[in-house]
Order: C-alpha cells, then sequence, then structure tokens
C-alpha cells in the first residue's frame, strides 16, 4: 500500500490527472465549466500542432451561460492546467481565475455579445495571414465560402487587442462566420469549438488553394461567381446526416 501511494502522489507531483488530483484542483468549478475548459485547451493546442499558430500567439474561448472562458495571455497551452481556468463575464470582469485573459478579449466579447456564438477561434495561421494582406476579400476559389456564410472579407488593419480592432472585424463579419484581419490572422465562431476550429481549418485551406492558384506563372485561377457559391450554399444546407 505505500508503494500505491508513493504512485500516487507522484502522479500529481508531476501534473498527471488521477480522478483524485483532478477533484482536488476542480473544486469549486462547476462540471460544465470544467467541461468546457477542458475543451478548449485541448483547442488552443491544436491550433499549435496544426501549425495554425506559433506560441501563444492565438486564442480560443467558449461560453457558458454568462461566462466567457478564455485562454489567458502569454501562457504556453501545454502548460495550462485545470487550474488554470480563466473567465469573465460580458462585460469583459474577471470571475474566474487569477491569470490576465487573452489581450484579444475585445473580439472575442464583441462575437459573443453581439451574435449567438458559443465559441471562437482566433488564429495567425500562415496562408490566411498571407492572404489578408493581398486583398480585401478572399477570392471565390471554392464553393466551402458558402459554409462561412459567402466570400469571406478581410477587416481593415487596427492594432491587436484593441476595440477599433473588434470594431472593424465585427463589420467583416456581418452575415459571416469567418473572416481575415489584416495583416494579423483569421476569427471564427460557431456553436461548438469543434464547429469553430473546422470553419478555421476550412479558411486556412482555401487561402492556400487561391494563393497556390495564383504562383502560376501566366496563368490566372478560375473563380466562381457568387450564384454558383449561393447554389452551393443551398446544398450545403442539406449536407450530412440527418439530426
Amino acid at each position: 500500500m505505500a508503494e500505491q501511494r508513493s504512485d500516487t502522489r507522484d502522479e500529481r507531483d508531476a501534473g498527471g490527472d488521477s480522478p483524485g488530483s483532478r477533484n482536488i484542483r476542480r473544486r469549486g468549478v462547476p462540471d460544465d465549466v470544467a467541461r468546457a475548459w477542458d475543451e478548449l485547451v485541448a483547442t488552443a493546442r491544436r491550433t499549435v500542432a496544426d501549425g495554425l499558430v506559433v506560441g501563444t500567439s492565438g486564442n480560443v474561448s467558449v461560453r457558458v451561460g454568462d461566462t466567457v472562458l478564455v485562454t489567458p495571455t502569454g501562457v504556453p497551452y501545454d502548460r495550462l492546467t485545470p487550474d488554470d481556468v480563466t473567465g469573465v463575464d460580458l462585460s469583459g470582469r474577471q470571475v474566474l481565475g487569477t491569470l490576465r485573459p487573452t489581450s484579444e478579449l475585445p473580439m472575442h466579447l464583441a462575437i459573443h455579445t453581439t451574435t449567438d456564438a458559443r465559441a471562437v477561434v482566433h488564429t495567425h495561421a500562415v496562408h490566411a495571414t498571407a492572404v489578408s494582406t493581398l486583398v480585401s476579400e478572399l477570392p471565390l476559389i471554392h464553393y466551402m465560402s458558402a459554409a462561412l456564410g459567402g466570400p469571406v472579407r478581410v477587416a481593415p488593419y487596427a492594432t491587436y487587442g484593441t476595440p477599433e480592432l473588434a470594431e472593424n472585424m465585427l463589420r467583416a463579419l456581418t452575415e459571416r462566420t469567418a473572416c481575415l484581419l489584416q495583416n494579423h490572422g483569421t476569427i471564427t465562431y460557431g456553436n461548438t469549438l469543434s464547429e469553430a476550429y473546422d470553419r478555421t481549418t476550412q479558411l486556412e485551406w482555401m487561402c492556400q488553394v487561391w494563393l497556390t492558384a495564383s504562383s502560376v506563372p501566366g496563368l490566372s485561377p478560375n473563380l466562381l461567381t457568387r450564384e454558383q457559391v449561393n447554389e452551393a450554399g443551398d446544398r450545403l444546407r442539406g449536407y450530412g446526416q440527418p439530426g
């Protein structure tokens, strides 16, 4: 029994996630918040693993009731634990945790308070950021633009973390679930973190396709018309399994 206690203590000291240590760390945090935080951290780590951000350059949020859980500023995602739950109310007042929320909180709150979003993903994806420096709207290179609400706009540049950037972003997001941020990156939202993340990867892929096609000397990529994209959008609404 002494050896078993030693193993449990070593696991806890090493940051293991045994049931006992998990309960200790989550004491006082509602189960739905704890589950949402786990998913948020996993999504943030995925942005790094998939090459959509470098270091802590992106951020993620998810809404639970009137609380918005957000990644904290300047903390590598692989160091986040259940103890680090960081949350604000819809006015931006911190209500959970001691770590400072992401510097991009104004963008996240702007989406959470003006749309039906439950989750937001912001990245500095390479191809999407490159496209944001070239055009004011992603050319209609693929019909999956329809899955994001239509042609993806580029929000004019403003300093990160400012109300001006949040305002520019909201205009670009009108009737859309994704936009590019000029000389900055991407932002998407959805009903779930999975949906928001999928929209981010779809946007990055379309940007990569357009950049690749545009790089062929002497040729210009064929683009779809808005009518063709709208028709695809009608079909996409019935895509997938029922229910």
